[in-house]
């Protein structure tokens, strides 16, 4: 039985005409890359280990009330280190919601307290695998994953 991307694209191939045939073939046969890397990111490019800690740091910050915000941030990336791919970080801002007072703050204090050393891990894991030609999408994502690392709050993941 063919998967679910793949029963998408054969309902788009029904439906559209025959001159939009080549760009709805593409679009399917993307997604099932995103598909695939992502599973392959999941399990071996460090997706599953990353999820786990951000969903570790996440529950530490919940502790405390002061930490809420930055659970809330780290819930929200651990959704996106789980499953990269597909998916871009944008500023809440662009998606035309408002930022809270005091994130620029926030973040300043993320970045001394734990994103530097997020972002080191990160860069390391993503060195580490850029050193195979197999491992240089997973390498790019950790790196991605470092950018984040020093402003996690009004961020959130959309599709690409």
């Amino acid at each position: 039985m063919p998967d679910t991307p793949m029963l998408i694209c054969l309902a788009i191939a029904v439906s559209v005409p025959e001159h939009e045939m080549i760009l709805s073939k593409l679009i399917c046969e993307e997604k099932t890359m995103v598909l695939i890397l992502n599973i392959l990111w999941f399990i071996f490019g460090g997706g599953l280990i990353s999820s786990l800690l951000w969903l570790i740091l996440g529950a530490l910050f919940f502790i405390s009330v002061a930490g809420i915000p930055f659970g809330i941030a780290a819930f929200r990336i651990a959704g996106f280190a789980a499953f990269p791919f597909g998916r871009q970080l944008v500023d809440s801002r662009e998606l035309g919601e408002t930022r809270i007072i005091g994130t620029g703050l926030a973040n300043f204090l993320w970045i001394v307290f734990a994103g530097i050393w997020l972002a080191i891990s990160h860069i390391i894991a993503g060195a580490g695998l850029c050193l195979t030609i197999i491992g240089i999408p997973f390498g790019f994502a950790h790196f991605r994953l470092a950018g984040v690392c020093f402003a996690p709050l009004g961020k959130k993941p959309v599709p690409k």
